[in-house]
């Protein structure tokens, strides 16, 4: 059963790609309906709608998958992410040549993210993060020009200094325990936890995760690659694939195989701080609308490491929440970067204003984005952040939950000033002419809001459903 969310897509893939005539329509229509039957087979898997494969255990191939309620959580995202990517891609890419070539990509990073928070090994994680990584690279460049080809390879340098590193923490951790299957190794390090060669190994594989997810000081790579790929690349990179390839793995693998100490807490939640800090500020700078939106996933992700370094059972819990509604209202805020770029030619945001006259939609929905990411109730990002904020107080660490409540204010700042300078004020001269984006790219803009504004009002049944059952995966 487990199978199937690798072996269906991957299939298509050879489908689509058999020489002949065929209908990048059908490929579109085709690919919309997997991300969509995903997302709502992860659904009601966790609702316990249907509970045939909770823990079950399965093989494609040589590698052993598993499935447990923080698996379910990230199949919905990537599901919601993709789907909302594809559709912004076939608004966006003009030349059939190049939406044929962003859908086989699309599938092809979905199925290594699928296979990424299926694996239940170490190798294999490492083998399907490389496939997201090689299809990432193609994706930034796929207009092959010069900005997007300078931030593909940033992104490449950068992911492959990571390759090297967690490479050679496989290598140890064989060396130490014989076997890189998540149980083993997890038993391995624990017997052995004072060995210095263990020790080592981990600080290389946590080290390889900060660089993958953007993390401060490794964050350099994250605002080139974010900001000078296509707008449709962008909401996938953003919206999912970093998080998948560098948090997700990092929470699976701080959770369930290395196991949580002081010392990993401590660098954690060090870590999660600086990049909230560094990641809010940087973001008050910037006149670029996609870079401030790079800065302010570096400031968000911080939010996800706080909680996991703090480790209790409910600071986890707010953080694998937390991915979630990162993955819904950063995917929405990159698509209404997609649409005003697309239709005031311009993301400098000083040549912008007053845009929400002319593209409704679009404003509205980025106005419950920003709210959301800025933690205002009711909507989700407001629970996600008072949960870490809770757990961080009730586990005494003071000092991390005042910086995470002031920097949701600077948060609130940084994106009000984004909505004056884009939506709000006088419409000038030069966009008089300006109309509101296509369906393809405000049917998953009103999607994306009316989740986020679903999942704050249905808090209490999401948190039932979905978040506190992934406390389960810490006994």
């Amino acid at each position: 059963m487990l199978s199937l969310f690798v072996s269906i897509p991957f299939l298509s893939l050879i489908v689509f790609n058999i020489p002949g005539k065929h209908s990048t329509r059908l490929a579109l229509f085709w690919s919309a309906f997997l991300f969509i039957a995903q997302s709502a087979l992860a659904l009601l898997f966790s609702t316990g709608i249907i509970n045939p494969v909770a823990r079950q255990l399965s093989r494609i191939f040589i590698f052993k998958l598993s499935l447990d309620p923080l698996s379910l959580l990230l199949l919905l995202s990537i599901g919601v992410a993709a789907f909302a990517a594809l559709l912004a891609g076939n608004n966006l890419f003009r030349e059939k040549s190049q939406k044929s070539n962003f859908i086989n990509l699309l599938m092809v990073a979905v199925i290594g993210m699928n296979a990424t928070v299926l694996a239940a090994d170490l190798f294999s994680v490492y083998i399907f993060m490389e496939i997201v990584a090689v299809s990432s690279f193609v994706l930034i460049s796929i207009q092959k020009d010069r900005l997007a080809l300078e931030g593909a390879f940033k992104y490449m340098v950068m992911s492959s200094i990571a390759t090297c590193l967690m490479l050679v923490s496989i290598a140890l951790i064989i060396l130490v325990c014989g076997d890189t299957d998540f149980g083993v190794v997890a038993s391995g390090l624990c017997a052995q936890s004072g060995n210095p060669i263990v020790k080592l190994a981990i600080g290389l594989f946590l080290c390889g995760l900060f660089i993958k997810s953007g993390l401060v000081p490794f964050h350099g790579w994250l605002p080139d690659a974010y900001s000078a790929a296509p707008s449709a690349v962008s909401v996938l990179l953003a919206g999912i694939i970093t998080k998948v390839t560098g948090v997700y793995v990092l929470m699976r693998l701080v959770i369930s195989v290395f196991g949580i100490n002081p010392a990993i807490q401590n660098l954690l939640m060090l870590a999660g701080a600086v990049s909230i800090a560094f990641g809010a500020l940087a973001a008050l700078t910037q006149h670029d609308f996609k870079r401030m939106l790079a800065y302010s996933s570096i400031s968000q992700v911080g939010y996800i490491i706080l909680g996991l370094g703090c480790a209790t059972p409910l600071a986890i819990a707010g953080a694998a929440f937390h991915f979630f509604n990162h993955t819904i209202f950063k995917t929405l805020l990159f698509i209404n970067a997609a649409a005003v770029e697309k239709q005031a030619g311009s993301i400098h945001m000083d040549n912008l204003g007053g845009l929400s006259e002319k593209m409704p939609v679009t404003g509205a929905t980025s106005v419950i984005a920003l709210l959301s990411t800025a933690g205002i109730p009711p909507l989700a990002g407001f629970w996600s952040k008072l949960i870490i904020i809770m757990a961080l107080w009730s586990a005494g660490n003071f000092a991390y939950a005042y910086i995470a409540v002031i920097f949701s204010v600077v948060t609130l700042a940084y994106f009000l000033s984004m909505q004056r300078r884009v939506f709000f004020g006088k419409l000038a001269l030069s966009l008089e002419s300006v109309k509101e984006a296509g369906a393809g790219i405000t049917i998953p803009a009103a999607l994306l809001a009316g989740i986020t504004v679903a999942a704050g009002v249905g808090f209490f049944w999401v948190l039932d459903k979905l978040i506190l059952p992934i406390q389960e995966i810490l006994r």
